[in-house]
């Protein structure tokens, strides 16, 4: 790890910057050599193994020593990579985009700072999980839901940061958070919101405070280090009741989000909707060897024979009802004849206890901020351990809905891959999740991962279909299909970019954006 160097610093520089980390947290919180390993990217999307590098790690308890930090990076112009556990496995994990760079540990910050029961929320520090959560409010018998992302051994602060989403009526996390303390790249901390006005009691309560709402800008960007978040959690309802419903055919899903779409813009669906492909449920308990030993994507008939033996659609829609009886036999009346119109559309509910798919059971935690990690067991699918998250945007229309399926799952099967995806409905958009598992072990996979996923990018683009979020591997490629108007966003990151961190030194190269000593050159 000792090998890699950020540009313009050298060995002895390095080495004297480390001395003042340890000064400020402590020997044993600063990381080099064989100790940084668990900061590299977990699924490599390429065979250059000087990519996305660590020269090692620091692990602050306190946004005081966040501060220091700052300082003394600024002082000798060590780039940063803030992660607040490292767990996006998917998208690079701890991993810099910038090799050589420092990564910015804040696991040890996990402090539950308060939940209020009253009003919903929790302040937290970023190193806190959603099991961490969950356990803190299970133990005090409050009745507070989460929401969750699929793995619960994340931060809570970082997926939101991420623009993750989960299962709950309070599934768009970052629209869930309320009130940020932030270092800026001078080591300058600031609050946000209502937070800036001394003794103020609405910090959690209010988003917006007096002026230019910012909480945005740092958001997967570079523009500062979140180390105090707000999150607001879901009372506990009077009534849950989860329930799933399957699809036989790939063509349904048009149909599918059609019907959908009104259902869930009305607020008929409370919760944050996804419909998922047959082989990604499938994968979470079963591997492919199961079923097929063949090279290459299943065939169709392999697909029913998985179909039956599990009981699951080519398309699964897993929701759920929250409220008072009433209220959720009368919603559930609108749903059932809704999704009737499709042809060999199956109804399942929780208590259906001899006639009840496998994955019900597992999201019917999920729809009510369980976190776990049965999601995981998608990765044993064909033994490869590697994955990787392909995520464009479009409108909720059958017709976007089955062109981006047709689009991604084509190129997938062309490539070698089984497709994997869901379709997840927010307030006005659907969110197209490919997830491409591959052997992380396999020089050649790899190859035809990145030569995939490049042309993924660019065809999605060309149909005005943008990505949400990404690997760090391709934030460059994605960032330059946001162009409208001679890139005048990117134009924009970059002025806000050199503003608040003038000498450029937090996680260069996120979202595409560089600091103004990197931008054109090789390592941007």
């Amino acid at each position: 790890m000792a090998d890699y160097l950020p540009p313009g610093v050298s060995e002895e520089v390095m080495a004297e910057a480390l001395e003042r980390f340890r000064q400020v947290v402590g020997s044993e919180w600063v990381f080099t050599g064989d100790d940084s390993i668990p900061y590299d990217d977990p699924y490599p999307v390429t065979n250059d193994e000087t990519l996305y590098r660590p020269h090692g790690a620091v692990a602050p308890a306190s946004t005081e020593e966040v501060q220091g930090i700052v300082q003394v990076a600024n002082e000798f112009g060590i780039p940063l990579w803030p992660v607040s556990r490292g767990k996006n496995f998917a998208y690079g994990g701890a991993a810099p985009v910038l090799s050589g760079s420092i990564v910015l540990d804040l696991n040890r910050m996990n402090r539950i700072l308060e939940v209020n029961e009253d009003f919903g929320y929790a302040l937290l520090e970023p190193g806190v999980s959603y099991y961490d959560l969950y356990n803190y409010i299970q133990e005090r018998g409050l009745r507070l839901w989460l929401d969750v992302p699929d793995p619960g051994w994340g931060s809570v602060v970082g997926n939101a940061l991420d623009h993750g989403v989960g299962y709950t009526p309070y599934g768009d996390h970052f629209g869930m958070q309320c009130g940020m303390e932030v270092v800026l790249g001078t080591g300058e901390a600031v609050r946000t919101g209502m937070g800036a006005m001394p003794g103020n009691n609405t910090w959690q309560l209010f988003k917006y405070g007096f002026g230019p709402y910012v909480d945005g800008m740092f958001s997967q960007s570079n523009f500062g280090i979140v180390t105090k978040m707000g999150i607001w959690l879901m009372p506990e309802p009077p009534g849950y009741r989860p329930y799933m419903i399957t699809f036989e055919r790939e063509e349904d899903i048009e149909q599918v989000i059609e019907i959908l779409r009104p259902l869930k813009v009305g607020m008929v669906i409370q919760n944050a909707a996804t419909v998922r492909n047959l082989v990604l449920d499938a994968a979470i308990s079963e591997t492919k060897s199961r079923y097929y030993s063949g090279d290459g994507p299943i065939p169709d008939s392999v697909a029913r024979d998985i179909m039956a033996d599990q009981e699951i659609g080519m398309w699964n829609f897993c929701g759920a009802l929250y409220g008072p009886p009433p209220v959720m036999d009368t919603l559930w009346t609108v749903i059932r004849d809704s999704f009737s119109a499709v042809p060999g559309a199956r109804f399942y509910f929780e208590e259906d206890r001899t006639r009840r798919p496998d994955i019900l059971i597992h999201r019917a935690e999920t729809m009510r901020g369980i976190p776990k990690l049965t999601e995981f067991g998608f990765l044993n699918w064909n033994g490869g351990g590697g994955h990787v998250g392909f995520s464009p945007v479009s409108p909720i229309t059958g017709a976007d809905a089955i062109r981006q399926y047709e689009m991604v799952s084509g190129r997938v099967r062309e490539y070698g891959f089984d497709y994997m995806g869901l379709m997840a409905i927010g307030w006005r958009d659907l969110h197209h999740v490919a997830v491409i598992v591959y052997d992380r072990n396999s020089p050649d996979e790899r190859t035809r991962i990145d030569e995939l996923f490049k042309i993924l990018v660019a065809e999605a683009a060309a149909e005005g279909y943008g990505e949400y979020r990404t690997h760090i591997g391709y934030m460059d490629e994605i960032a330059a299909t946001y162009n409208w108007n001679d890139n005048a966003l990117m134009k924009m990151h970059e002025k806000i970019k050199d503003a608040l961190d003038p000498n450029g030194i937090v996680a260069p190269g996120k979202s595409g954006i560089w600091p103004a000593h990197l931008r054109n050159t090789d390592s941007a």
